[in-house]
């Protein structure tokens, strides 16, 4: 039997993309389900190609009338916008899980099983400081499927866009031998310090140039452009910057990267999705709710208050500058060692120490 299912998660562009992993227990549990997932529009680039989305909506007043005329056997709500909330209430759906709300506002779980996710967005004690589970088991929790880390994250990039990174890269004079490890500069505007600083980026990146034989790429989009420009004329020596482009093409980049060292923001959950290794940072948001799959190594800022998810921190020193440039030095070479070399076959981390 055909199972009309209806996933809604709205964003930001990151949660959308640490949501696909979803797909493979539906399609698993419901081989012959038909899929319709509704998403802001400045994420609908992240799922496009996605071969088990029949049907790809941006949220807009046009999509919301159709889908409020349709039924679905079921629907899942893993957003707790206000928007999400309603729209997972008026349309109609056999079955409901995830999030849903009250009549006067407030976030309530359609079933169960997503109590628990429920009381996480509350109480800050059980999200910060009890909570063990990955985001990936919380959703598959809420939608009462079993979980595996073999469901990963599904990205796909188009030929036009491997075809952009690999001519952006002959530019830049980057090899197939060449190790290249990629840094992302920024983290958005939603939490504050959920980067390191330009300073103490540079002073990473001085010291990867002084004891490494590797290329750098610094990885941006136009809300970086700024910092960037200063990352560049403070180094000692030339860099690749990403520049600004198309997700897609953007991912691209990030692709050919043997490493990436990122906070908790979009170029991170990218990284994961296309298997690379990683260095992830992490102050406001909490580490454990981020799944590396067995590949890369996370840094927790050993200030007390955090996590917090605060928008606004006049903390001096706040937590991103308690994280010392030396044991994000050493976790580089830890994972290039651990993860990177291998797949060059098999050499030695001192085939790329300079001496």
């Amino acid at each position: 039997m055909c199972q009309r299912i209806l996933i809604i998660k709205l964003g930001s562009i990151g949660d959308v993309l640490r949501t696909t992993p979803i797909l493979y227990g539906l399609k698993d549990r419901f081989p012959e389900s038909k899929i319709t997932w509704l998403t802001y529009e400045e994420s609908l680039e992240v799922l496009e190609g996605n071969k088990f989305i029949d049907r790809l909506f941006p949220l807009k007043l046009e999509n919301v009338l159709g889908l409020l005329s349709e039924e679905f056997d079921l629907l899942i709500n893993l957003d707790k916008d206000y928007p999400a909330l309603a729209l997972a209430n008026l349309i109609k759906a056999e079955q409901k899980k995830g999030f849903g709300m009250d009549k006067d506002g407030n976030i309530i779980a359609l079933n169960p099983a997503s109590e628990y996710s429920v009381r996480l967005g509350l109480d800050d004690d059980l999200k910060f400081y009890k909570n063990k589970k990955t985001y990936q088991e919380l959703i598959f929790e809420c939608v009462e499927l079993p979980y595996s880390l073999d469901y990963e994250y599904i990205l796909e990039l188009p030929k036009d866009s491997l075809e952009f990174a690999e001519r952006f890269f002959i530019q830049e004079g980057v090899k197939s031998e060449d190790i290249l490890i990629g840094i992302s500069t920024g983290a958005g505007k939603r939490f504050a310090h959920k980067m390191l600083s330009y300073e103490k980026i540079v002073e990473i990146l001085e010291k990867l140039n002084k004891g490494l034989d590797v290329k750098i790429i610094i990885l941006g989009g136009p809300l970086e452009i700024e910092i960037n420009r200063k990352i560049k004329d403070l180094l000692s020596f030339p860099i690749i910057d990403s520049g600004y482009s198309k997700l897609k093409n953007f991912s691209a980049l990030v692709n050919r990267c043997n490493l990436v060292i990122s906070a908790d923001t979009l170029p991170l959950h990218i990284a994961i999705a296309l298997k690379k290794p990683v260095v992830a940072l992490f102050g406001p948001t909490c580490h454990q709710e981020i799944e590396l799959y067995g590949r890369g190594e996370k840094i927790v800022s050993t200030i007390k208050c955090s996590p917090c998810y605060k928008k606004i921190c006049n903390k001096k020193p706040n937590c991103m500058d308690l994280i010392e440039s030396d044991k994000v030095y050493n976790t580089i070479l830890k994972c290039i060692s651990k993860y990177c070399l291998p797949s060059y076959k098999h050499r030695p981390i001192s085939s790329i120490l300079k001496l």
